[in-house]
């Protein structure tokens, strides 16, 4: 039996393995675990509680404040407003407190610029960790008639994507890999502005633009990239509605900014394969209102593609080329940090 591949499961692993061991089913729960789904909804009466839960694991520095915003992203994309989070923070033996400091600085400065309360936790020395392991759970609320789901994109709603691909990824790479992409002919000042894209990190203003105008779907660019999250809201949406929906993407709509295509490039990865963090996709009617109105809002936004029913998923290439959407893999983070020497 070979053993489990790095990075995210690929959606056979995670339907064989953990999404069969799921427990009885209750009726308190809303939405609950699927493929392409990365919050839960629970109906305790009143307003939902939706939580989410993932780990940082392909950061070195500011882990304490990503695992707040990448947690939070989950809990708004299902038009929840955040309002808490656990914390669990676990340390390799001979960690120094300065270190265990700068991750909770991190950490409480990003719930101010969320305005969430960390609420709680667990933190520990633990033997055989390389490098801290930050952990969150995030808590929302949203009134039970405006919950949106990864997977209620409908028959020809437009995909609207907001800011750019590959943020987080850049930013991490920047951050933790400057001196080896320097080496590879990064321009010094691309990777400052680069390390600089974490304030953009948080989707939480664009979900709120977006659930108000009736989005029939959002979901986080995280692992997989931009392609990756296109393919689960996909997959989730198919599940959902039983119907056999497809979608085309149009690459060339896909706003990519110079410092990622400069530190993809050197890397030998694609930007559209990167964790993504800080973009979100948004399936919705009518693309030109909504994006008209994140741009107001101060959020760049853009049109990349369409949901279909003729249940074919395309990627189309500039010059008239398509190819198929497939599924996320291994995401090209990874890929980076090996080639640059970072892993």
């Amino acid at each position: 039996m070979h053993a489990l591949p790095e990075g995210k499961l690929t959606a056979d692993l995670l339907e064989r393995l953990v999404l069969r061991h799921t427990g009885p089913r209750r009726p308190e729960v809303r939405l609950g675990a699927a493929a392409g789904e990365d919050a839960a909804a629970l109906d305790l009466g009143g307003d939902l509680c939706v939580a989410a839960s993932d780990p940082i694991t392909g950061a070195d520095r500011h882990a304490g404040w990503l695992a707040v915003h990448v947690n939070c992203n989950d809990v708004a994309a299902t038009g929840a407003e955040p309002v808490a989070i656990l914390l669990t923070v676990l340390l390799p033996p001979g960690t120094d407190p300065s270190r265990l400091e700068e991750i909770m600085a991190g950490a409480e400065a990003a719930a101010r610029e969320v305005g969430c309360q960390i609420a709680g936790g667990h933190t520990e020395v633990t033997p055989g960790l390389a490098q801290p392991l930050v952990v969150a759970t995030a808590l929302g609320r949203v009134p039970a008639g405006r919950l949106v789901p990864s997977g209620g994109a409908q028959p020809g709603d437009e995909l609207v994507l907001t800011k750019w691909a590959g943020l987080e990824g850049t930013a991490i790479l920047a951050a933790d890999c400057a001196a080896a992409l320097a080496d590879r002919g990064v321009e010094r000042r691309l990777l400052a502005e680069a390390a600089g894209l974490g304030r953009w990190l948080s989707i939480v203003p664009e979900a709120r633009v977006a659930a108000a105008r009736g989005a029939h779907a959002m979901h986080d660019v995280t692992e997989g990239g931009v392609l990756g999250a296109a393919w689960e809201m996909l997959q989730a949406s198919r599940a959902a509605s039983g119907r056999p929906l497809g979608c085309r993407i149009d690459v060339a709509r896909i706003p990519v900014r110079p410092e990622t295509a400069a530190i993809c490039r050197a890397a030998g990865v694609d930007p559209l394969r990167l964790i993504g963090s800080g973009a979100l996709l948004i399936a919705t009617a009518d693309g030109a209102p909504l994006r008209a109105a994140l741009v107001e809002a101060g959020i760049p936004a853009a049109c990349i593609g369409r949901i279909t029913e003729d249940g074919e998923l395309w990627v189309e290439e500039p010059g008239g080329q398509r190819r198929p959407l497939e599924p996320p893999g291994t995401d090209h983070l990874w890929l980076a940090r090996q080639r640059l020497g970072a892993t």
